[in-house]
């Protein structure tokens, strides 16, 4: 399995200094392109990598670039056209590729074999030299904070809002078997970031970061005395600058509680098999919920980044080996766990109280039993009795187990 690994890495004013030329040219090209693209030119890989020796004449500056450096914006920009095209072709919304902003650092991806490693230093090389004259800007030295994998294929250096450099190395790296079978089934909710429970009628409860409230207000409270300062001033440009330190520290503070929850769920678990329900966040926020909750002054929030949450799940249940299946989750929070009987069940309305058979229980786990029940079903016979103790387990407080994790 093909893992990356994010290191802190440190250079000097000068290195700095060197990177950040260089990634503002690839940029300049990336965005060259871009608006040579917009303009009704028909792209092609071969046809841009030649152009490259007009562009250098255009632009000596270019030569002072790492020649690898320059073709991988090529190859990016060919990305981004294939992915384009794909859209196109199924019929989605296109998504043209955009040029890049002057205040994002544009990744430099090295191949592995053009690298140097000498001990916790890594060695990045430039352009210049040879035909061209002397090197304007010597070789980057960056000093690595921790050791990298000892098989990698390439290395991508990128800068955070605070200034730090990282370089991150791709690595291939064998996936673990799990030894026992068991089934645990989560719903994705509005509360909890995740709410499963198991064949034994353990309910697992994790919760995710629950500071976006408190940085999306001084957030806001930036942002408004921004919008009063005049534009390019030296009080806009600092607020602009505390804004930025702000949203990457609540943006890395969320990664950290997915990546922790995603961990527990892949790793902590004893569960084999993982069933998550297939959520429909556009059904979650559809017309009908936002006028009733209006009417009712009912706030539905929700910023766990479940899209995040399920990708970082996918490759952490390969990496530990167990098996991750996704299972149509329609009417689950309608639908009785116990009678099986059907009611409307609004996004504000956390508790579900069946008027048929009378089962009180938590929403989220009514959803996950029901999608227990669904996956068991469908994977053909089963021991009706398990099914049963599931269903007696969630329904009596005393016997049901929490696990949480805070994120």
């Amino acid at each position: 399995m093909l893992l990356c690994k994010k290191i802190k890495i440190d250079v000097s004013e000068q290195d700095a200094a060197t990177l950040e030329f260089m990634q503002s040219k690839c940029r300049g090209l990336y965005n060259w392109w871009v608006m040579r693209l917009r303009e009704g030119e028909k792209w092609n890989l071969y046809e841009a990598k030649r152009s490259l020796q007009e562009s250098k004449h255009h632009d000596p500056e270019l030569i002072q670039v790492y020649g690898k450096l320059l073709q991988e914006v090529y190859y990016r920009l060919d990305g981004a056209m294939k992915a384009f095209y794909r859209r196109v072709k199924a019929g989605e919304k296109p998504g043209f590729p955009r040029v890049r902003p002057r205040h994002g650092f544009f990744t430099l991806c090295y191949p592995a074999m053009y690298l140097k490693r000498e001990g916790d230093k890594l060695i990045l090389p430039t352009g210049g030299g040879g035909k061209h004259g002397a090197k304007v800007h010597p070789n980057v030295t960056a000093r690595l904070t921790e050791r990298p994998p000892e098989q990698f294929k390439k290395v991508a250096i990128s800068r955070d809002a605070r200034g730090n450099y990282y370089a991150s190395f791709p690595a291939e790296r064998p996936s673990k078997p799990c030894s026992t079978d068991d089934v645990a089934a989560f719903d994705l909710g509005i509360k909890t970031l995740a709410t499963g429970v198991n064949e034994q009628g353990r309910v697992y409860t994790i919760g995710g970061f629950k500071g976006a409230k408190w940085h999306n207000k001084q957030l806001d409270n930036i942002r408004s005395k921004r919008d009063k300062c005049k534009k390019k001033s030296r009080c806009y440009l600092h607020l602009s600058k505390v804004y930025k330190r702000v949203s990457q520290k609540k943006r890395k503070k969320q990664r950290d509680s997915l990546h922790k929850a995603s961990h527990l769920i892949a790793h902590k678990l004893v569960e084999r098999t993982v069933v998550v329900g297939d959520l429909s966040q556009r059904q979650m926020v559809t017309k009908q919920h936002v006028e009733r909750n209006k009417q009712l002054n009912r706030a539905v929030y929700n910023e766990w980044g479940l899209s995040t949450f399920l990708e970082m799940l996918k490759y952490k249940c390969q990496l530990y080996g167990k098996e991750l299946h996704f299972l149509d989750e329609r009417n689950t929070s309608k639908q009785c766990s116990g009678c099986g009987n059907l009611q409307a069940m609004p996004l504000w309305k956390r508790t579900y109280c069946c008027v048929e058979c009378g089962l009180v229980m938590d929403r989220d786990e009514n959803s996950a039993v029901n999608i227990l029940t669904r996956f068991l079903a469908r994977r053909g016979p089963h021991t009706p009795s398990v099914e049963c103790g599931v269903l007696q387990a969630t329904q009596s407080s005393g016997e049901v187990k929490e696990a949480s994790c805070e994120g």
